[in-house]
């Protein structure tokens, strides 16, 4: 089986279709690790700005050799038939109804933040587990629509996964059983550490600040208290200079908020900031909410000797849309303590 998906990896394409900055680096990754064959062409969705930017930067560092950065579709394209498929959110219902009518001869999941880890536990769970988001939330009928289209997305990329046809991607800490359990179900699990991109020459000038804020999406969507997330940063803006690189999905009143707190500078951002901060040196640190964003800075920032440390979020910074099991997802980034009080 290994042989022969080593050999379809060798002759074969690849298209990947990305909606996030993470999902198109991490498909450059993936090409580079040789999962998507001899060629590849990357294609972004369109009317997203994160994405021209992410797709700029990649092309000046210059992208591995068969590996076409497209310009923005108008939709999702389909693969060939037998050709191999990757794409980054499992969740998406243009994605889940591509797998219903498309043929390809292989699905490569690219890293698309927790929701990876989401998109592994229900695959290894019961057979007509549908795969849906953990804060999904829509009316009866379409939600049952959404269900019956996860149901039947479950079942065939479980299907894709028991043919060896299925290969997941990913730098993220993945649990050792649940690591096994994927791998039990036929799924090859890759994980990386970046290599294209740590190989790659430095030429983006670093912010000078000492301490460098990650932004978050847990204040737009809801999940933690925006006071007391501006009560934290305006400590830190006391203490010295901040550079805060804004999370892509974060409310531009609440960036402008952030610039106008006393020691804090606002960088432009857009794409990754694994991109962004990896020419950091040893006397900076990185701080962040509980975010992917954590794992991925520590594996390119380590051997610089800079400090990546994840901001445990208190109790009482939580809403009650914040599920338990959602703070239990988060938790697995959060292993440093920061000193934070709420």
């Amino acid at each position: 089986m290994e042989h022969g998906r080593d050999h379809a990896r060798e002759q074969g394409s690849a298209i990947a279709w990305v909606e996030s900055p993470l999902q198109m680096l991490c498909a450059v990754e993936a090409h580079h690790a040789g999962l998507l064959g001899a060629r590849a062409r990357v294609v972004p969705r369109a009317g997203l700005r994160p994405l021209v930017l992410t797709r700029r930067e990649l092309s000046r560092l210059g992208p591995p050799d068969g590996l076409e950065l497209a310009a923005p579709g108008p939709g999702m394209p389909r693969p060939r038939r037998g050709a191999t498929w990757a794409v980054g959110d499992a969740f998406s219902g243009r994605v889940q109804a591509g797998w219903l009518t498309a043929l390809p001869g292989r699905i490569v999941i690219v890293d698309d933040g927790l929701a990876t880890i989401r998109l592994l536990e229900l695959l290894t769970g019961r057979i007509w587990t549908p795969l849906l988001r953990a804060r999904a939330t829509a009316g009866p009928l379409r939600a049952g629509l959404r269900s019956a289209l996860g149901t039947a997305a479950g079942l065939r990329l479980r299907a894709a996964a028991r043919s060896g046809r299925l290969s997941i991607f990913t730098a993220l800490p993945v649990p050792a059983e649940l690591a096994r359990a994927v791998r039990d179900r036929g799924a090859e699990l890759v994980t990386h550490d970046f290599a294209w991109l740590r190989s790659q020459p430095l030429r983006r000038p670093r912010p000078e600040e000492r301490t460098v804020v990650l932004g978050t999406s847990l204040v737009r969507n809801g999940l933690i208290h925006r006071d007391r997330y501006f009560t934290w940063l305006a400590g830190l803006g006391s203490s010295g200079p901040v550079a805060y690189f804004p999370h892509r999905r974060e409310d531009p009143h609440d960036l402008a908020r952030v610039g106008e707190q006393p020691g804090i500078t606002v960088y432009d951002g857009g794409i990754p900031a694994e991109m962004t901060l990896r020419g950091l040196a040893a006397e900076q640190r990185v701080l962040s909410l509980p975010s992917t964003a954590v794992t991925s800075l520590r594996v390119l920032l380590s051997a610089r000797g800079v400090t990546v440390e994840t901001v445990e979020v208190p109790d009482e910074w939580w809403t009650a849309q914040a599920a338990p099991s959602l703070r239990s997802h988060l938790s697995m980034f959060a292993h440093h303590d920061t000193g934070v009080t709420g």
